[in-house]
């Protein structure tokens, strides 16, 4: 017996059915991880499901579908919402759990963040980084004592790695560039 004697609708061990149930998700196994959630549903663990497909949108599927977080967030909400709804007995709300597990089963997959999660926390504690020197600007009191004002800023500061331009950025650029130093006679450089 373990410590906690969960058993589902079907008698079914609750921590192995929901095992199975990420376990069939991260291998794109739709009508397996379909069972294991309607299991947990019709065992009145519906929460407990979406915590687990909250949880998978970044541990297993993360920056393969960057998005996908906000799209199993955003059936959630409608999943509750629909959930308000007790006298229609056909429990719509059920589309937009299975419309998660199909999305999360068919969905690109990395385990790219849980690494980095356990990387970083677990190592964290034994490192010490310094502070770089392009973190010291004018809104901190070293940037202020190195005379580091929205030049510095807006030359060191506002650098992008994998920068994507949008159209009209660099107008709008030196735009911000001439406001900033004379926004009306009174540059602030």
């Amino acid at each position: 017996m373990g410590k906690y004697d969960i058993i589902t609708a079907n008698k079914y061990d609750f921590f192995e059915c929901s095992s199975a149930l990420q376990k069939c998700i991260r291998r794109g196994m739709e009508d397996e991880a379909l069972y294991w959630a309607v299991e947990l549903y019709n065992s009145g663990y519906s929460e407990y499901v979406w915590k687990r497909l909250r949880i998978m949108s970044s541990e297993d599927v993360g920056l393969a579908e960057p998005v996908i977080s906000s799209e199993i967030w955003a059936l959630y909400c409608m999943f509750k919402e629909q959930a308000k709804k007790k006298e229609d007995k056909n429990e719509p709300q059920r589309l937009f759990m299975t419309h998660a597990v199909l999305l999360l089963c068919r969905s690109r997959k990395s385990r790219l963040i849980d690494w980095a999660l356990l990387w970083a926390w677990l190592t964290h504690q034994y490192r010490k980084l310094p502070i770089p020197d392009f973190a010291y600007d004018k809104h901190n009191d070293k940037g202020r004592q190195l005379k580091r004002g929205w030049g510095h800023f807006f030359r060191e500061g506002t650098n992008l790695v994998n920068h994507t331009p949008q159209d009209k950025e660099e107008v709008f650029r030196e735009r911000a560039a001439k406001a900033v130093s004379d926004p009306g006679g009174m540059g602030l450089f």
